[in-house]
This record gives C-alpha cells, sequence and structure tokens, in this order.
C-alpha cells in the first residue's frame, strides 16, 4: 500500500527550493492558480476545487485547453507523493469531453493506476457541480532523483 503525504505544493523533496513558484499549485507565483488539493483516505484520491475566472478564457464563456492540461497535470503528479517519489511528466493524454466553463464551481480528481519500476501511471478529471465529467487525462510519470536534477536551485 502506497504511503500517504500531504497534499499541498510539490514533494518534500523539493523543501530546500527557495520558494514554490508552480504556475498551477504555488503560493509563491503571484501569476499562479494556486490549487490546493486534499487527499481523500477514503476514496483513494487526490482532489480540488476551485473555480477559473476569465483570464483563463479559450472559447468565449469557457477555459482554454492548455489550461485544462495544467489542471489534470498537476494534479496527477500530486498522485506521484503516495510513493515518495518526484516524478516527471513524459506523456500525457487529455481527453475534452466537454467545454469547462468559467466563473463555475469546479472539481478534480488524481488517482493512480499503475505503479512499475520508475514509471507511474495516473488519471485525473474534471467535473462540474452536477458529477459530468468534463474533461479526462491519463499521464506517464517517470521517478527521477530530484536531489541530483535541482541541486544548483535548493538554498545552499
Amino acid at each position: 500500500m502506497p504511503k500517504k503525504k500531504s497534499a499541498q505544493g510539490h514533494h518534500p523533496q523539493y523543501d530546500r527550493l527557495r520558494k514554490n513558484y508552480c504556475f498551477a499549485c504555488g503560493k509563491d507565483n503571484p501569476q499562479g492558480m494556486r490549487l490546493k488539493f486534499v487527499y481523500d483516505d477514503q476514496r483513494q484520491r487526490f482532489v480540488c476545487r476551485f473555480r477559473l475566472g476569465k483570464r483563463y478564457t479559450g472559447p468565449p464563456g469557457h477555459c482554454h485547453g492548455g489550461i485544462i492540461a495544467t489542471i489534470l497535470d498537476d494534479a496527477m503528479g500530486k498522485v506521484n507523493k503516495l510513493r515518495d517519489v518526484v516524478a516527471l511528466t513524459s506523456q500525457i493524454t487529455v481527453n475534452y469531453l466537454r467545454p469547462v466553463p468559467l466563473h463555475q464551481p469546479l472539481r478534480v480528481e488524481s488517482y493512480e493506476v499503475e505503479a512499475e519500476g520508475r514509471q507511474h501511471i495516473n488519471m485525473a478529471e474534471i467535473s462540474n457541480e452536477n458529477n459530468e465529467v468534463l474533461a479526462r487525462g491519463r499521464g506517464i510519470f517517470i521517478a527521477i532523483d530530484a536531489e541530483k536534477m535541482f541541486a544548483k536551485y535548493a538554498k545552499k
């Protein structure tokens, strides 16, 4: 059974980085989305509730597809915490099922599909308040040595 980790920000191995400027979840990015995830133990999923403002517009009244992909990617990335790894996105597939509206309550949920060696496969879905799935993502993540890869960005 995977370990359960905090859902906020990035992985604990990032703690030595100066600040979290992640566009999706970074609390230190004034231009970012500042998504906040919680882990639902019962359902074994990470969950984030949010609304999108007009700055994320694609089609009139609806979210841009790149922002939808960003939300799904960040949600799926949180799942890697369950295995206590830092894993970067190798591949993401997004199914845009229905337009994602602006200014409406939305929810993204993510969960693990499979983990084998360094490869982790996760899924996420964005739903509206009627529980209709608007977009679905599947991601392949590859575990890395964060200490080595991000050493030049860590506090000295």
